[in-house]
């Protein structure tokens, strides 16, 4: 069961940085968010504690949903009875289902796409490409400020996208790292503070803020890692991490976000919000590129320094999911 789990993460992670994500209307992750557009509407209520309850209600049945069917789809493996076949079937199955909560070259593309439309001189079309991946009103942001949102974006995504769900799995398979991704997504889409979603976002605001409390924190540090590996700044990574790790309104999102701004000797600023780093405010193309090439390096990383660790040592203890 372990070179089984290993093998899943592995092909997983090869998977995404081959062939990318699918199309939405294959892709997991795009019907959990139809599945939580339409719960929403029907949990909205003028009631604050019902639309509290309802946001709960939300997240548990969805979350049941696709418990439900993961493990349908595990005793059908089960049922094969030729041992290899089975194990091959699961490794497969397990890789491909994986590799929809883990968007590397997913990230990749949509920050090629802004800086190919700043490259043409179109900074509304950036700033369009940019609301895809940030929740901040991007409509009067500059060249600059773009820039900074799509590095940010990365620093989170590589969290949301990639580290959490292997972190999840490694503890408790498909299913944790499938209901972390429900709960990241619906956070995406109703975890606001704003009188609309107050209420119905509350609860899983609250999960996504605990469940990213420590691959944030382990993140930032494959980070560091990262950039000594790639001869950025790593001394300058870790400071500004423990320094500015703690400035932004999320208690989790500012440590990779600070480590990335150290690493590339520069300055992340959401306006009115937060600043993170001492260098230049000035962004380019290249410190794009090298925010993938640290992303890209850190998801290995956490792979091989925190995954497979985590699997060894709770088979070792026997854990539930590797006996």
């Amino acid at each position: 069961m372990i070179i089984e789990s290993i093998s899943i993460i592995g092909f997983a992670i090869l998977i995404d940085l081959i062939l990318g994500d699918p199309k939405n209307r294959y892709h997991p992750t795009a019907w959990i968010g139809t599945f939580i557009a339409k719960l929403t509407t029907i949990t909205k209520n003028q009631n604050s504690t019902f639309e509290k309850v309802g946001g709960i209600i939300m997240i548990i049945t969805i979350s049941s949903v696709v418990v439900l069917l993961l493990s349908g789809l595990n005793f059908g493996i089960s049922l094969i009875s030729v041992d290899y076949i089975s194990l091959i079937l699961s490794v497969v199955i397990g890789a491909l289902l994986l590799k929809t909560t883990i968007a590397i070259r997913g990230m990749e593309k949509h920050a090629i796409s802004v800086l190919d439309s700043l490259e043409s001189n179109d900074l509304d079309l950036a700033r369009n490409y940019l609301s895809m991946i940030v929740k901040r009103n991007t409509a009067k942001l500059d060249k600059n400020h773009v820039l900074s949102g799509v590095l940010e974006s990365i620093s989170e995504n590589t969290v949301d996208g990639i580290t959490g769900p292997m972190f999840y799995y490694a503890f408790f398979g498909l299913f944790g790292a499938f209901v972390y991704r429900i709960i990241n997504t619906a956070d995406s889409m109703v975890g606001y503070k704003n009188d609309i979603f107050k209420n119905l976002g509350w609860f899983t605001a609250k999960c996504d803020t605990i469940l990213n409390y420590i691959p944030s924190r382990l993140t930032g540090l494959m980070m560091v890692i990262s950039a000594a590996i790639l001869k950025n700044n790593w001394r300058n990574s870790y400071k500004v991490m423990i320094r500015d790790g703690k400035k932004t309104e999320s208690p989790n999102a500012g440590y990779p976000m600070a480590a990335l701004a150290g690493a590339l000797e520069t300055k992340f600023e959401k306006i009115n919000h937060y600043k993170l780093g001492d260098g230049e405010i000035t962004l380019t193309r290249d410190h794009v590129l090298s925010a993938i090439k640290i992303m890209k390096l850190t998801s290995i990383l956490f792979f091989g320094i925190i995954t497979i660790p985590i699997i060894f040592v709770l088979s070792i203890l026997g854990w539930w999911l590797y006996v």
